[in-house]
């Protein structure tokens, strides 16, 4: 822990003044996310909002973000290491059973049948896809 005396301290606030006169500064602004629109199925990230046929579905953190990841890029095929990263935030060493349990959980919440998937679509060997829904 440091402490200063009164000249030091003025000293040190008046130099990280000028430091950040120097430097300029942009306002940030967030990053605009388009919704997500399939047949029966929205997902509007600016809100963190999903609705299946107009009604709202709760989802947990893990669903949202694994449903946002596959549903960015339709069509893609994901390993489930690829989708455990970027949701989980964490390397992927023994992901398979957590990635597996949310897909499960979310096709119960958004597939209109989720023993006959429409929206995630598993592809044998590989991973998920997220289709369209057509």
């Amino acid at each position: 822990m440091l402490t200063f005396n009164d000249a030091e301290e003025k000293a040190v606030e008046e130099a990280i003044a000028a430091l950040a006169d120097m430097i300029p500064l942009e306002a940030i602004q967030p990053p605009h996310s388009p919704m997500l629109i399939f047949p029966g199925l929205e997902i509007r990230p600016h809100q963190r909002r999903v609705l299946k046929g107009g009604a709202d579905i709760s989802l947990t953190r893990l669903e949202y973000g694994a449903l946002c990841y596959l549903a960015a890029s339709p069509g893609r095929v994901f390993t489930k290491a690829q989708i455990f990263e970027a949701v989980w935030s964490m390397e992927s060493d023994s992901c398979q059973s957590s990635v597996t349990n949310v897909i499960y959980n979310l096709r119960k919440k958004i597939e209109p049948d989720s023993q006959n998937p429409t929206y995630i679509k598993t592809v044998l060997g590989m991973g998920y896809k997220f289709a369209s829904g057509e």
